[in-house]
């Protein structure tokens, strides 16, 4: 496998880039805060951490990077690289410990500092309403697989956005719906841990059914700038053979077109919808005019591509059996290859089958790399090269008029990476998960030096 290329600062410049295009980084709330602080209740995130082999070396986000306590200084890190704007998100069982009921005011006010923080350093605050974490007391009841939580999130939407709402430069209503559906519900890689076919199918319905209930919410409080935010691989099959074929057009339309055609068309992908509608709600197609409703922006997260093959299909398997299948490219630590062209293709192809004029921001994208403190630094030109890779199909999406608006970059900081732990460092400023000492990396300084040139 070729080793990731190295450089010591970027080559494309703040310049090349329009006036108003915005540059942020973003986090999450049970990666960065600690969830033992402040009052915050338990989700589904402690429970299947605190389940033996769910998550490497039994880690969790009860500490995490303490951001809870820290975040002044946390702040001045954005403001510092010359950041201009935040993408952060709230944790539902911070804001309400039971998922409904009684608010907890203390973690409403600890947000309400974090976005007065930001203003006060003149960084715009993107928020997003849900990163993964759903309240306990609400999985007990089914979490996503319950219609009825659908309603308490949207509950949950006004408490916050009635309280900050005022103050935000954008919301999204979810973070990588196909990440709570397929992955956690019927991979089983991620809280709740669930291998089930009905289970995934109900709560790829039921997310967009969420999110259609609190843009509505949020429309009737006055609210603008709200969106979703979508992931998207660059997938395409292995080789020519048959099945290769059939699986990676079936993986693609789970990953890349189920949730972007429910959202933008009120249709969801007719392939996919084949082969699990016998599992779907009774009466969903009611609710697609309410899931499509429009949104003001969409955000696209990015990383790597996949070439899928068939593996060994069972006779009654409802999907067929999708096997990820790594190139000749280099490879991140998340064992991620990387190809900057996936991001300018899917960019166009977004636009042109999908949101038209809709603006487009790349709301994550980064690289998780073998950082090491060495002397009081950490020499990351990996992760120069590879944004930098992906700055340039940025320009060049601009360039054929996509109305791409904003790029965030993931992480500002390493953080606790789920099911992985504290391994895989992604941040742009290094993390001692010991001491909880930050240290920029060279890629802050670079990025730093970028965005300062004009």
């Amino acid at each position: 496998m070729p080793a990731l290329p190295r450089q010591p600062a970027f080559t494309t410049t703040r310049s090349q880039f329009p006036e108003d295009f915005v540059f942020g980084s973003s986090t999450s709330a049970y990666q960065i805060e600690g969830s033992s602080f402040g009052g915050c209740g338990s989700s589904h995130w402690d429970t299947f951490a605190a389940t033996p082999g769910n998550v490497v070396r039994s880690e969790n986000g009860a500490i995490a990077c303490d951001h809870y306590h820290r975040w002044q200084g946390d702040l001045d890190l954005v403001r510092d690289a010359g950041l201009k704007a935040y993408r952060f998100s709230t944790s539902w069982a911070r804001v309400l410990p039971e998922g409904r009921g009684p608010v907890n005011q203390e973690g409403l006010d600890f947000y309400d500092k974090l976005v007065d923080g930001m203003l006060e350093r003149g960084i715009a605050p993107h928020l997003t309403l849900y990163h993964w974490e759903m309240p306990s007391a609400l999985e007990s009841i089914g979490g996503w697989r319950n219609r009825d939580v659908t309603d308490l999130y949207a509950d949950y939407a006004q408490v916050v956005t009635k309280r900050l709402g005022d103050r935000l430069a954008s919301i999204a209503t979810f973070n990588e719906p196909w990440c709570i559906t397929w992955y956690s519900h019927y991979y089983g890689a991620h809280a709740p841990g669930l291998r089930d076919i009905r289970a995934s199918s109900r709560v790829a319905h039921h997310v967009p059914v969420a999110h259609g209930k609190a843009l509505s919410a949020m429309r009737a409080m006055g609210l603008e700038n709200l969106g979703i935010v979508l992931n998207f691989e660059h997938i395409s099959p292995l080789d020519d053979k048959p099945g290769s074929i059939k699986a990676a057009k079936i993986a693609e339309g789970i990953y890349n077109r189920w949730f972007l055609g429910g959202i933008t068309k009120g249709e969801y992908a007719a392939d996919v919808l084949d082969l699990i509608e016998p599992h779907m709600p009774n009466g969903w197609q009611e609710d697609m005019a309410s899931i499509s409703a429009p949104i003001d922006w969409m955000g696209i997260n990015y990383y790597t591509r996949a070439l899928i093959s068939e593996g060994d299909t069972q006779p009654g398997d409802v999907l067929p059996v999708q096997l990820g299948n790594k190139g000749a490219l280099p490879r991140t630590e998340m064992d991620w290859e990387v190809y900057p062209e996936g991001l300018g293709a899917l960019l166009e192809w977004i636009r042109d089958n999908y949101t038209g004029e809709l603006p487009l921001a790349i709301t994550e994208n980064g690289l998780a790399n073998k950082d090491q403190l060495i002397n009081g630094t950490v020499d990351d030109q990996e992760r120069i090269a590879y944004l930098d890779a992906h700055f340039k199909q940025a320009l060049a999406a601009i360039e054929k008029g996509i109305p791409l608006k904003a790029y965030f970059v993931w992480s500002l900081m390493d953080n606790f990476e789920w099911a992985l732990g504290y391994d895989k460092r992604f941040g742009l400023v290094h993390v001692d998960f010991d001491s909880l000492k930050r240290t920029p990396k060279a890629s802050y300084h670079a990025l730093k030096a970028m965005l300062s040139e004009r």
